[in-house]
């Protein structure tokens, strides 16, 4: 199993050890370091500035907000990034949710799947730079069909460093997760649970039959020929006592499954919810949308911390660490501080 980190989004400031991480990871032979946006601090001008004393780290965006840049501007953005980090760069896309996207964007939320297969495949043909770019679909039209009606195809002035850029697709649901298997080359899943591995197994088969990929076997696993990657994200909290360890994971989980989305549009509580905690998820929703976020975080189990996250002594995490070896998973995105990236590496390669 290969091993990433990253800095994710901030709030006050950048996090001060974000220099220090991405290159203690390069130095370790991390496959990966990532960035976040939400409506702050933008993905891709971290990646580029803390990338920029790396050589051969990958360095990928987890996620930009398609709502954020029309296709045009992020196939830009990665022509730039690829070429300057020397074929580095893995744009990681999604369509965030319809808080952020209508109320910070102010653009539209409705047919999201249908939104990102038009948005990927005008990245695709811009990429390509095969011929100009003209495109007509239910979201995106290129050239603008009004106006002074002077647009016209183009195609980018810069030659890209590689034709394909990869493009990992950040998805929950069971639709979504299949079309990251379609049109993408991987997944950027968020609360993933070893032993929910058979449903994403199946969501990801669905996509892999619709282009004639290998599909998932009976391990659980990813065929290598497949050359498909599942870059995952976890929580990895070293301390001899468990509850203490779980307590710095519970407001994370609280705020994403009580505060990240409205009530009955919240994609992030429909995971806790599949995973078998709609209760939980319930409780947690009323108290944080009732500002009682203490008691959100409280209110979480530690069997549903231990589901998405590995905490506790270094041996447990080590023993848990199997769990997630058996899964759809290539990379584990680890969360920690700089010095925890070391004892994670050793404890991996045992």
């Amino acid at each position: 199993m290969k091993l990433a980190t990253g800095a994710g989004y901030w709030a006050a400031g950048p996090p001060a050890d974000a220099q220090e991480a991405i290159l203690e990871a390069e130095a370790l032979d991390f496959h990966s370091f990532w960035t976040a946006e939400a409506y702050g601090s933008d993905a891709l001008t971290p990646l580029a500035w803390w990338g920029s004393r790396t050589t051969k780290i990958q360095l990928g965006t987890g996620i930009v907000q398609m709502s954020a840049r029309t296709p045009a501007a992020t196939a830009m953005a990665a022509i730039t990034m690829d070429h300057l980090t020397g074929g580095r760069f893995i744009l990681g896309l999604g369509v965030s949710g319809p808080q952020v996207v209508e109320g910070w964007y102010g653009q539209p939320y409705p047919k999201p799947l249908a939104r990102t297969r038009e948005y990927v495949h005008v990245i695709r043909e811009i990429c390509d730079r095969e011929k100009p770019v003209s495109f007509v679909g239910d979201h995106y039209q290129m050239p603008f069909p009004g106006g002074l009606e002077l647009g016209k195809p183009l195609k980018s002035t810069v030659h890209p460093l590689r034709k394909h850029i990869p493009i990992y697709l950040g998805a929950e649901g069971p639709k979504n997760v299949a079309l990251a298997a379609e049109i993408c080359d991987g997944w950027l899943p968020l609360f993933f649970a070893p032993k929910d591995n058979q449903f994403y197994a199946d969501s990801l088969n669905e996509g892999f039959a619709a282009v004639g990929k290998s599909r998932i076997g009976a391990d659980g696993r990813i065929p290598e020929e497949n050359d498909f990657e599942v870059v995952c994200p976890v929580s990895i909290v070293p301390d001899p006592d468990v509850e203490r360890a779980a307590d710095r994971v519970r407001p994370m989980l609280a705020l994403y499954m009580g505060g990240m989305g409205a009530k009955g549009a919240n994609f992030h509580y429909d995971v806790f919810c599949r995973m078998g905690y709609q209760d939980v998820a319930d409780q947690v929703q009323e108290f944080y949308l009732t500002g009682r976020k203490d008691e959100a975080a409280a209110s979480i189990p530690l069997s549903l911390v231990e589901e998405v996250a590995l905490v506790g002594p270094i041996d447990k995490i080590a023993e848990e660490l199997q769990r997630w070896r058996d899964t759809v998973v290539t990379t584990l995105q680890v969360s920690g501080p700089t010095s925890l990236l070391r004892t994670i590496a050793e404890v991996v390669k045992q």
